[in-house]
């Protein structure tokens, strides 16, 4: 990903918030794209690839 260099010459990257923003991104798409008022909570972790997030980082054993 490019950034545009800030005066002075040094380019920041907040990755964390770059993806955050991504993330976003893609909800807004889901809910404009949905029939529904409200996003479900099933269509909600699909487009956060909530599944795919805890058994890449075992968040599951941490769940009630």
């Amino acid at each position: 990903m490019n950034v545009a260099p800030v005066r002075g010459g040094t380019g920041v990257q907040d990755h964390v918030a770059l993806a955050e923003i991504e993330l976003c991104g893609e909800l807004i798409i889901a809910a404009s794209a949905s029939r529904e008022e409200r996003l479900s909570s099933d269509l909600i972790d699909e487009v956060l690839r909530v599944s795919e997030r805890d058994s890449d980082f075992g968040a599951s054993k941490y769940c009630c």
